[in-house]
Order: C-alpha cells, then structure tokens, then sequence
C-alpha cells in the first residue's frame, strides 16, 4: 500500500536511510535552494529542514531527487500500473494471462475518488507570509511555490469527474501582490486549467482554484503527468499511490485533498492581472515579468504536522529530471497508442526538456516506390507538435525507424549521428548563418562535431 500523505512518506525514507534530517536554522531564501541542489548534484538523499530561519514550518528537499528513489516511493504500485499499460496496448494480453491481471482490479478501484466531510488539512489557519518564504535564485521577483497542485473544475460539468490537477506556477509574495490577500498564478495556454477558466469567465461565474502543497507523493507527480483530456489527475493520483484519493467535499466550495499539507483557497480575480516574474526557470536564465492572473485568497488550510516539499528549477539537469525520467518510464510504451506512426518519443533533457524532442516514427507511405522520402514522417511531425505539452517544442528531429530498428532515441549522439548522417545538405539553402540555438543544442545535446553552415 503506498503512502497516503507525506509523514508516512518521510517516516519511511528516514528509517531506511534515504532521508537527512538538518537540524541547523536554514534560510527559506536562497540558503534552502542552494543546498539542495548541491546535495541534488551529489546523488544525495531527500532532505527534511526542520529549523527554517522565521518559519514554523519544516522544509522537504530533494524528495524525488534519484530515479531510485522515485521508484522506491512507489515501489508498491508499479507493478499494477505495468500491467494496466499493458493492457491498453493489448486488451488480449489480460485474456492471455487473467490470473496475473487479477491483482488489477482492486488497483482499478483506486482511480475512484473518496468523497469525506472533512481531513487533517482543515485543521489549522494561517497566512500567506507564514508559510516558507522560498526564493531560489537572486533575481528572482520573491517567493514561490515550486511543487504547487492547483486544482480547479469545469464550470460546465462541474465535479471531480471533469477536475484539473496541475502543476502552474504561484508567486506567493513580491511584485504587486496585496500581501496575504493575493498571489500569482502562472499557467501556460494549452494547459487544463486554461478551459476551466475559459469557461468560468464565459458564464459570468466566479473561477475558484485550491492550491494543495503536500499531501501523498503521488499527488505531486499526478500533477505533471501528461494525461489524455478526460482522465482526471486525481484519479490517477489514487492509482499510483496504491489507494482511493479522500476530498473534503463541502457545499460551494472546491474540493480539497484531505491528507495534504497545505491548502491555499481562493477566486481568480476575473477584471485584472499583474506582473508575475522573474522567475529562474529550466534553461538556465530568468523567465521575465509578465501580466498573469491573479488568486484573491481566501483562506490557508494546514495540518498539525504540515511540511512544505519544494524543488529547484534551473538549468538542467535538476530534480525534475527524476520526475521526467519516472514518467517516460510509465508513460513511454503508451505513445504509439496516443498518435498513430510514433515509436518512440524524448524530450531531451540537457535541451531544458521541452526546446528538444527526439522521434521514431513509421514511414510506410507509398510502399511500391524504390526510395522512400519523408511523408508519413511528416505527417506523424505534425501530430506530435499539436498533442498537450508536446506543443512546447522549439525542436523536433525525427527519423524513420525502418532506417534502423535497432535504433535508441536515448542514446542521444547516435540518434543526432543517425540523422546527420541522412541530411541531404545540398537540397538545403540558407542565406545567412545558423541560429546560434540550433547549433548549441547539436553541441550540448550529442558532443559530436557539427558541419559548419
């Protein structure tokens, strides 16, 4: 059974060695950040703040930190996800073997939400500026929440069936938020809640978001798992933390996760937005301020024993890393179900995750021709260049893997060797150089030598 919130999750890690306790006073702004992407870089163990300079609340770090680790959190529910992948790629797999699927059908039981009145969550109070202060980076425009779940629901259909889980950035201080009475919500447009708010703002009603910080460690991979539209994070939530999610359900409000830590609730404020930003992001430089929408608080929920996970985003590699590596693991073998062709996709990690994607894809248009050219290639491109985060790619480099079967788009110099290799480079002009980003990414991405444009 896996954890249902994040105590028993530290208790675990720390009994088996995997977690740090720090006892010395520890600075939320910058100090806290510094050493845990130090401890990051080391390969080094989860680690739990518990004396934070003018803070009440201790500080979790480096949680997912190792793909090891990862997997260790979720060592109980790996197998029925495996088996459940499986058995959407081939329904007759189950028939083949029903026995050893038999262990899926109280794992399927958990993808349904349980409804309670009230949890550990709703507790306690407090306010925004008592909660840890985190700043990772000098620049930054001041505090953050680096491991938010922001949950929200369609103004249409509401209900957890047709609910959001995301993982969009909040800005907790800085700028020209009201302190205590306002924070920054930074989401980007092809993103779940983006509809949710759509909606709400079409049908004249008030957009409200809950803000969970905490909880079971499975809530927070949930959060940014690329779903398919339709499946609820939450549900997924229940699947890989081994049991059914419990959301306090109360007349005219959200729902909130019961076994989180923190709870932030509140309206997006439907008539302005202000500057969110800067913001030290995945590429190494600053993402600037920019006009995002903005929460009117309301109330902030904690329990007794709350404790404030958080993460460092930066120039790669870093702790999403983990989290990036975990969820190809799980989601990988489900992407030729999702658009037809692909064998294989990569985000490339060194690249800062989205600039980058890798393919394999079938080339199987117009099969009596002597030389094939890339036709289905493209139209498989496309596919992946419309499909939820994907969207995000600056890059997409994409080979037929008739070429070579044997081909891994991991093994990231072979696959940039792989394609250079079948470049028709006089089918190609250019009147000026090179982006300087093509060729940094080449460089960065396969230390291989790059043709001179």
């Amino acid at each position: 059974m896996g954890y249902r919130n994040l105590q028993e999750c530290v208790k675990d890690l720390e009994a088996g060695g995997k977690l740090l306790r720090i006892n010395h006073e520890v600075d939320a702004e910058l100090e806290a950040g510094a050493i845990q992407r130090r401890v990051y870089q080391a390969d080094g163990p989860a680690l739990l703040f518990t004396n934070v300079r003018g803070c009440r609340f201790p500080m979790l770090g480096n949680l997912f930190g190792t793909l090891e680790r990862t997997r260790y959190i979720f060592r109980d529910t790996l197998k029925d996800m495996e088996r459940l992948v499986a058995m959407k790629i081939n329904p007759r797999a189950a028939i083949k073997d029903p026995f050893g699927f038999l262990g899926t059908l109280p794992a399927a039981l958990h993808l349904l939400p349980k409804k309670v009145s009230s949890g550990p969550v709703m507790e306690m109070q407090t306010t925004i500026d008592q909660l840890p202060q985190l700043k990772s980076w000098p620049d930054d425009g001041g505090a953050f929440i680096t491991l938010p779940q922001v949950y929200s629901e369609s103004a249409a259909m509401p209900g957890l069936r047709h609910s959001n889980l995301g993982m969009y950035r909040v800005q907790l201080s800085g700028g020209k938020y009201r302190p205590n009475g306002e924070i920054g919500l930074h989401y980007q447009i092809h993103r779940g809640i983006g509809v949710h708010h759509a909606e709400a703002l079409e049908r004249r009603l008030p957009f409200r978001v809950n803000i969970f910080v905490g909880g079971a460690p499975s809530m927070t991979v949930a959060a940014v798992m690329p779903l398919p539209e339709g499946m609820p994070e939450i549900s997924f939530a229940g699947l890989l933390g081994g049991h059914r999610l419990e959301m306090a359900c109360r007349n005219g409000q959200l729902p909130i996760a019961a076994e989180a830590d923190f709870c932030i609730t509140g309206i997006v404020d439907p008539d302005r937005t202000l500057p969110e930003g800067p913001f030290g992001d995945h590429l190494g430089y600053y993402s600037l301020a920019h006009d995002f929408p903005v929460v009117r608080v309301e109330r902030v929920y904690h329990r007794r024993d709350a404790i404030w996970p958080f993460t460092t985003v930066g120039r790669p590699p870093q702790e999403d890393t983990s989290f990036g590596a975990f969820i190809h693991e799980i989601t990988g073998p489900l992407i030729p179900t999702v658009i037809p062709g692909v064998r294989a996709v990569h985000a490339v990690d060194a690249a800062g995750v989205h600039p980058l994607l890798l393919a394999l894809g079938s080339e199987r248009y117009v099969p009596y021709a002597g030389e094939r050219e890339p036709q289905e290639l493209l139209t498989i491109a496309n596919a992946i260049l419309g499909q939820g985060q994907l969207s995000l790619a600056k890059y997409l480099f994409i080979g037929a893997q008739e070429d070579n079967p044997a081909l891994d788009i991991h093994d990231i110099p072979a696959f940039l060797r792989h394609v250079l290799e079948r470049v028709d480079w006089s089918a190609i002009s250019i009147s000026r150089p090179a982006p300087p980003s093509i060729l940094w990414i080449i460089r960065e991405a396969a230390s291989i030598p790059v043709p001179k444009w």
